[in-house]
């Protein structure tokens, strides 16, 4: 009996250290991404969800989807910019017309908005690169 406990202690220890290496073996940028995508995916939840619904498909015409989404693909800087100032006005998503209008949430900061772009990307197309800060700075510096 005693062997056997020492005997899965054992595996514990090294299945924790094999696990600790190979989340050390991540090298910072794919650390960094982890990180904003995890937040991004609770930011979403929190605060688009309710219409874009919680995996990304919107809600039948009222709604559009951001997973997939071609609108969002190719509309990089309105995205960043509506997620903070809101959208009105007519869009097509994946063929389909949209016109409700979408309240930004001007309390999020720019790292936030950072962290739900990088996200909702993850979530349309698999991109797994990380949206800086720096960059979403600056975008919202030139919103209309």
């Amino acid at each position: 009996m005693i062997s056997n406990i020492c005997a899965l202690n054992r595996t514990a220890i090294i299945l924790l250290a094999f696990g600790s290496f190979s989340v050390s073996c991540q090298n910072a940028e794919q650390l960094a991404f982890t990180q904003y995508r995890v937040q991004g995916e609770r930011l979403y939840q929190q605060h688009c969800s309710n219409c874009h619904q919680p995996k990304g498909k919107g809600l039948a015409r009222l709604y559009p989807p951001v997973a997939p989404s071609d609108y969002l693909r190719n509309n990089f800087e309105k995205i960043i910019c509506g997620m903070k100032f809101g959208m009105e006005g007519e869009i097509i998503v994946n063929g389909v017309m949209y016109n409700q209008r979408m309240p930004g949430v001007a309390a999020l900061t720019d790292m936030e908005v950072a962290q739900i772009a990088t996200y909702i990307y993850f979530l349309d197309s698999g991109n797994k690169k990380r949206i800086t800060t720096t960059e979403v700075s600056a975008i919202l510096g030139r919103c209309p």
